[in-house]
């Protein structure tokens, strides 16, 4: 929701200061929380200076008021900040006569409660101003890639700080905290650092930050806090998501957003509480109840966002028996993988039928006269028949070749459940439960097929998706068949599409080499074999996390390679390019065609 305010000079000045009132507030949180060995300041010092932020944010709020053409529509765009300074009211006041009786609690409570208000201040400042650029009138792409590298160096800047360190550890190096930022924010789950082992709470806290906004998108997280916020989203901001999220329709935007919450927060609580009991089945791994928890979370949000992040030096090898790991990931990783659009077609159309079914069980007069029943869409229809068919041939294809195509002891190798479960986790979860590095060539080329398929369009998943593979094939086919349209479930495909699946394959076959020939110049001293090398690039460019055992050897050259490639993957070539020719007028006039010969 857009307010007009009668001097636009001043509210210029007012998006400066607030800008530099949040940085302001991140450096003094900074400060009191990051672990430095001599304080850079006095706490006394920091907290005075909270509560002159504070004291800046109230005053910008009464100027705004008072500047707004509309002050209904002000109050309406901020219905929070009341209860906000009620409650911070209460705990300034409350302390030393309703609670927190000692002068020392008195002071932990006031400075809790000033943190809290900053904190959601910056958040919803962050927040609109997210959702406003989107909706600037300027490319949403550029926006969207301006928030991944905005999110990747901030992140970087919290990893390298001395707290986010385990204890006896140093410091992370500004490129390996860039490297652990960019893999947490682009959802690959590369690492350089042990993260169980290297990372202390904070440290572990910031990458499960990292991967789910970078797994859902800051812009989206944007929206649907304004959404929570009681802002309606206006039509430039509607469009804007719309693009974003590839919805069809503007009136479907809200609703898209809130089931993305929604819908996330549920399959992400859900997963936490199913592996709760999960941590026992390997003695000694997990301490106490807190720790059983947070590894719940942890990794049920690496899963469904498709990271590939674990507390687990060996990811989940240890694990490999544990019925969970089944039961639970992998239906986590299938449904982050799938895409928002596809469930919620699948939610709708479910909904459709219940709904039907008890209308024609309870209300007789409308069993003649229902309308239509909802189907699923195309897009759906590809997406599932795709997915189950990669899962399904990529399993058989690890099993057959775990058994025929290695010299070792075929009883060792992989069976049906640890085959079935990197089947899925390669498209592009990056968990595993089996030694990569000891998979037969065959097995890991089939791994690397499917890193570059990767998950279906709208999703946590990298990779070409799912939807790109089925309109190549077809559009082969329609080529064999003599058809003039691409064919699928009975649709025809626009023309437009097959060019941009083409592309898209196009520009992921050619970073995929050209990152795999510059790994090859920069590993060459490292003895890693091109088979190796290529399982990298392709674990990077399909944002999947599994590797042979190279990553934490690679030269500095080779992690900004890495780096480039994981961020490539996780925006998309298509998205450069729109990014890149947003501005560019299409023509308005074809050449003459003439005949060639290709084949």
């Amino acid at each position: 929701m857009r307010i007009d305010y009668k001097n636009k000079r001043m509210e210029r000045v007012l998006i400066g200061v607030n800008a530099l009132t949040s940085a302001m507030v991140a450096a003094t949180f900074v400060m009191l929380f990051g672990g430095f060995k001599e304080p850079l300041l006095p706490e006394v010092i920091l907290h005075t200076i909270q509560v002159v932020l504070l004291c800046i944010f109230v005053v910008e709020k009464i100027i705004r008021f008072s500047n707004s053409v509309s002050k209904l529509e002000f109050w309406r765009a901020n219905w929070f900040e009341i209860p906000l300074l009620l409650l911070l009211g209460v705990a300034v006041v409350g302390t030393g006569r309703w609670f927190a009786p000692t002068t020392a609690e008195a002071a932990v409570v006031r400075h809790f409660s000033v943190g809290i208000y900053l904190v959601l201040q910056v958040i919803a400042k962050l927040c609109r101003t997210s959702v406003n650029l989107a909706a600037s009138g300027k490319s949403p792409t550029r926006t969207l890639i301006a928030s991944f590298l905005v999110l990747i160096f901030s992140g970087a800047g919290l990893l390298m700080l001395p707290a986010a360190s385990a204890p006896g550890k140093e410091s992370l190096s500004f490129v390996d905290a860039l490297f652990t930022a960019t893999s947490a924010t682009c959802v690959t789950g590369l690492i350089v650092k042990d993260t169980g082992q290297d990372f202390s709470l904070m440290g572990q806290v910031v990458i499960l930050t990292l991967i789910q906004l970078g797994g859902l998108g800051i812009v989206i997280f944007g929206a649907v806090f304004a959404l929570l916020l009681g802002q309606a989203l206006s039509l430039r901001e509607s469009a804007a998501m719309q693009d974003l999220l590839s919805a069809r329709t503007l009136s479907r935007i809200g609703n898209m957003i809130a089931f993305i919450f929604i819908g996330t927060v549920l399959i992400e609580a859900v997963g936490a509480v199913s592996l709760f009991g999960m941590w026992d089945d390997v003695p000694g791994r997990v301490t106490n109840v807190h720790q059983q928890w947070f590894y719940s979370i942890f990794h049920s949000v690496s899963a469904f966002c498709n990271a590939g992040f674990s507390l687990f030096s060996d990811s989940f090898v240890s694990y490999n028996r544990s019925w969970s790991v089944y039961v639970v990931l992998c239906p986590l990783i299938i449904l982050g993988g799938l895409g928002f659009g596809v469930l919620y077609d699948l939610v709708n159309t479910a909904a459709d039928r219940v709904k039907r079914f008890f209308k024609k069980l309870f209300y007789k007069r409308y069993r003649l006269s229902m309308e239509t029943p909802k189907r699923l869409r195309l897009q759906t229809k590809i997406v599932l028949s795709v997915s189950a068919c990669l899962i399904v041939l990529g399993m058989l294809a690890i099993l057959l070749f775990e058994r025929y195509a290695s010299g070792s002891n075929p009883a060792e190798k992989t069976g049906v459940l640890g085959a079935l479960f990197q089947s899925i986790t390669a498209r592009t979860a990056g968990f595993n439960t089996v030694d990569v590095s000891a998979m037969s060539a065959s097995s890991r080329f089939v791994l690397i097929l499917l890193m570059f398929i990767g998950g279906s369009p709208g999703s946590t998943a990298g990779g070409i998706k799912t939807v790109t593979l089925a309109v190549v094939i077809m559009t082969a086919v329609a080529a064999l068949r003599k058809r003039q349209e691409v064919e699928m479930f009975k649709r025809s495909v626009r023309i437009v599409v097959v060019g941009r699946a083409i592309t898209v394959t196009l520009l992921f076959v050619a970073v995929l080499f050209v990152a795999t020939l510059a790994l090859s110049i920069t590993e060459n001293s490292n003895g890693s074999t091109l088979s190796d090398i290529m399982f990298e690039a392709g674990s990077a460019l399909g944002t999947v996390g599994l590797t042979t055992g190279i990553t934490r050897s690679l030269t500095t050259a080779g992690k900004l390679i890495i780096i480039a490639t994981m961020l490539i993957g996780r925006l998309g070539p298509l998205t450069l390019l729109a990014a890149l020719t947003f501005n560019l007028k299409p023509v308005r006039y074809n050449y003459p065609d003439e005949a060639i010969i290709v084949g």
